[in-house]
């Protein structure tokens, strides 16, 4: 295996007496996407926050692009983008602005901010001023902006949060397309449904430690119930059964269902992350 782009071995750290991370390891290979996955207060967030510089450790180790963070923290910013909820954009400025301004900051002298705007939709609006802009289109403006250095290492914070369904899926493909570059992609959620649509491996954080971490469909098959709901019409209406899969007689009832004369609709059903994170911590992600 390649040497992981993030290697993250037994960190903690502490807000006065609450432990907000408390002794967590893990790693992420070059071009992968993992979903850094807890309700608020999880640690979550303080992780991110020591991966990308803000904070620093009481314990542990933090390794990125195969260099010690504590020596090496310039070297690694500048090969860094990141994607906060936090809009700190500068709002007097233009959209083209903004990317260029931050193109200069990392030293690039050819930049082409319209096609980075063209990229999250924005083209249009290239020379309005941000405080003009709405919620969405702020958030689509982080993103083209923490890809200006066409990073190795991507730290996304609920990137698709505030966006309409068109525009939350071209962010997607956009992440697709920076993991398939190669990229490192951290993107921390408690949109369940957002981690399984993205990420390769997702990592389940609670009360400062990691439960679980596997791809989601592994983490789906043991912890989760194989199943289908099947609808059939009766004298009342419709009648819904729920149908196991993991016993001896499962293809027996399955074949009874499909040629019952009453059969309207079959559906697999199998656990969400949610329902798994529910599972392993005892409680939900709000």
């Amino acid at each position: 295996m390649d040497q992981p782009a993030i290697a993250v071995s037994d960190i903690r750290f502490a807000y006065g007496e609450t432990r907000a991370v408390n002794g967590i390891s893990f790693e992420v290979q070059p071009g992968e996407v993992f979903g850094f996955l807890g309700p608020n207060g999880a640690g979550k967030s303080t992780t991110v926050k020591i991966l990308t510089g803000m904070l620093v450790p009481a314990g542990g180790a933090v390794t990125m692009l195969g260099k010690d963070v504590r020596k090496n923290r310039t070297r690694i910013h500048e090969r860094m983008g990141v994607c906060f909820e936090e809009k700190n954009l500068y709002l007097e400025m233009t959209a083209r602005e903004n990317l260029e301004f931050f193109a200069r900051l990392f030293g690039i002298r050819r930049y082409d901010a319209a096609a980075a705007l063209r990229r999250v939709g924005l083209s249009e609006r290239q020379d309005d001023r941000v405080k003009r802009f709405s919620k969405g289109m702020r958030q689509r403006l982080m993103v083209a902006r923490a890809l200006v250095n066409t990073p190795d290492l991507l730290f996304l914070d609920e990137p698709t949060d505030g966006l309409d369904p068109v525009s939350a899926r071209s962010i997607r493909a956009i992440v697709e397309e920076e993991a398939a570059r190669g990229a490192a992609v951290v993107l921390t959620t408690h949109d369940m449904s957002e981690a399984d649509r993205l990420s390769d491996r997702v990592a389940f954080i609670n009360e400062g430690l990691i439960v679980a971490t596997d791809t989601p469909e592994n983490l789906k098959l043991e912890h989760g119930r194989r199943s289908v709901r099947v609808r059939l019409r009766s004298e009342d209406g419709v009648e819904e059964r729920v149908v196991g899969l993991d016993g001896p007689e499962a293809g027996e009832l399955l074949k009874s269902v499909a040629d019952d004369p009453r059969l309207i609709t079959i559906h697999t059903e199998e656990a969400t992350l949610e329902d798994i994170f529910v599972k392993l911590t005892g409680r939900g992600l709000v």
